[in-house]
């Protein structure tokens, strides 16, 4: 997570260590999120591609995101007439909303700058959460601490951000995790069950591989037409993938969606994101009852896995 761009953090760091280039700097944040919701805000592939840049003049690509222990996330962070930075995360311990650990490493053009280890805390109660972030750093070929200090900053902002506009919805299915993944990732099967209860779905094109999409109508007991096009992002079989959630064909994006499938005693652990483009959005969409119409989308694809 390449955050060594930004601008100058408020929130506050230990003091450095003298000239020697190794430093332990700390941060803090509180935030107006359940902590379910910041724990998957901060891991979910989809939602760091959303509040990882520091600031708008800053661009990162993801080449690689894979948030389970051994996995890692390679990233380019851009910005005009700079010369890209390369930035490696590898996780080594991932404790669902408790704790977190990975190694971070910066290079550019060929030559590493720092070599880091990262430890995220997660506590909180109702719906607000706290973050206590600790980081090790050794800068190498330059000093990186103050980068380090304001990017940090800047990135947890966001990220704050980011998970007070985020909705998570989650179900323990009752069959194997291959078979839920068949059921949704299947062209076939995923018109079947797809939407609230009462709602239908008729397809104009459908994909569900990485760089895929799905073209459709969801059509409402009323028979109201509500168009939508999801565009997925990478696909990780029977682990999960993320899609952007436009408002009909080529639309506007109005949310970064994620799911992902976790084995649990024989069952399967179905958790749904969505990080929505604004705060009004958000609002908008808890006001009209999304998270209930999420829970029963998820309801009706356990009863269609266990009617087959």
């Amino acid at each position: 997570m390449n955050l060594n761009m930004g601008p100058r953090s408020t929130i506050n760091a230990a003091p450095d260590n003298g000239s020697n280039r190794f430093a332990t700097l700390t941060f803090e944040k509180d935030v107006a999120a359940p902590l379910p919701v910041l724990w998957q805000a901060w891991t979910a592939p989809a939602a760091r591609a959303v509040w990882a840049a520091p600031t708008s003049s800053v661009t990162v690509e993801f080449l690689e995101a894979d948030t389970r222990v051994g996995g890692r996330e390679v990233s380019l962070c851009k910005v005009d007439g700079q010369p890209d930075i390369r930035c490696e995360v590898g996780w080594l311990a991932l404790q669902p909303a408790a704790r977190s650990v990975n190694y971070e490493v910066v290079s550019s053009k060929g030559v590493t700058k720092s070599a880091a280890l990262v430890t995220a805390a997660f506590s909180g109660t109702g719906e607000r959460s706290r973050l206590v972030v600790t980081v090790q750093l050794s800068s190498l070929a330059e000093d990186m601490e103050a980068g380090y200090r304001q990017g940090f900053g800047a990135g947890l902002d966001n990220l704050a951000g980011a998970a007070e506009r985020t909705m998570v919805l989650q179900r323990v299915i009752r069959a194997p995790r291959s078979v839920v993944w068949g059921a949704w990732m299947n062209p076939e099967t995923l018109p079947q069950w797809w939407g609230p209860d009462g709602f239908s779905c008729r397809t104009t094109r459908i994909d569900l591989r990485t760089g895929g999409e799905w073209v459709f109508d969801m059509i409402g007991p009323d028979g109201t037409v509500y168009p939508n096009h999801h565009r997925y992002g990478e696909v990780r079989p029977e682990e999960g993938f993320g899609y952007a959630l436009l408002w009909g064909e080529n639309g506007p994006k109005h949310a970064d969606a994620w799911a992902s499938f976790e084995d649990e005693d024989g069952a399967t652990k179905v958790t749904l994101g969505m990080l929505f483009s604004t705060e009004a959005e958000f609002q908008e969409a808890k006001g009209f009852g999304a998270v209930e119409l999420g829970l029963q989308t998820l309801g009706k694809l356990e009863r269609f896995i266990l009617s087959r």
